[in-house]
């Protein structure tokens, strides 16, 4: 009895859990309560000189992809972030406005790749919950056919009955580690505001 509770909980836990993840119709494999923003845009982040012509060019300056790295990991302390910015901006007014742009424009690529990854990552994750739910819904429902069948079939039934229970347990672990997850592109994005008011902060 009280695994057939069990399992009628969980055929309405699964239906109800996935229905409810997918909230962007854009985006139905995106998992995460926040709307998905497939880009980081300068607009909303960068008030500083515009970068519309630097394209790759911060590639190229001499020890900026490195300092990118080390800034866009959140490893790196943002105090640590922000000496190692003011360091680097020092110069004439027009010197600092050239490294300003070629060192916003670095971060901005750097953390929109990776912010992509993370996001791709997560509806990847999303899209097998999917899958294993939908095996879930379909052992539930071979059980309900063989409720009232013979003895051999109620062996069957128990077993079923265990995989479904221990399936249940393994999607809402995924589910919870999801739900963290959900939670890396919101502290890149905040990563890549904090530094680049340290950038503007820097330019005087």
């Amino acid at each position: 009895m009280k695994r057939t509770l069990a399992i009628a909980a969980a055929f309405t836990f699964f239906g109800s859990v996935t229905a409810s993840w997918a909230l962007d119709k854009r985006y139905p494999d995106w998992p995460c309560k926040q709307l998905k923003v497939p880009v980081l845009s300068p607009a909303a982040i960068w008030a500083g000189p515009p970068i519309d012509t630097v394209g790759n060019a911060w590639e190229e300056a001499p020890g900026l992809p490195d300092l990118v790295g080390r800034l866009a990991a959140r490893r790196t302390p943002m105090a640590e972030a922000e000496k190692e910015i003011a360091n680097y901006l020092a110069g004439t007014p027009e010197e600092k406005q050239e490294k300003a742009k070629l060192l916003f424009a670095g971060l901005l690529e750097t953390l929109n790749i990776q912010r992509t990854q993370v996001m791709n990552g997560l509806e990847r994750a999303y899209r097998k919950q999917k899958e294993f739910a939908e095996t879930i819904r379909r052992e539930t429902d071979k059980i309900r056919q063989l409720q009232d069948s013979s003895s051999q079939e109620q062996a069957q039934i128990e077993e079923l009955g265990r995989q479904i229970e221990w399936g249940t347990r393994i999607f809402e672990d995924r589910r919870k580690t999801m739900s963290f997850a959900c939670e890396v592109p919101i502290e890149i994005e905040q990563r890549l505001f904090a530094l680049s008011r340290a950038i503007q902060s820097a330019l005087g």
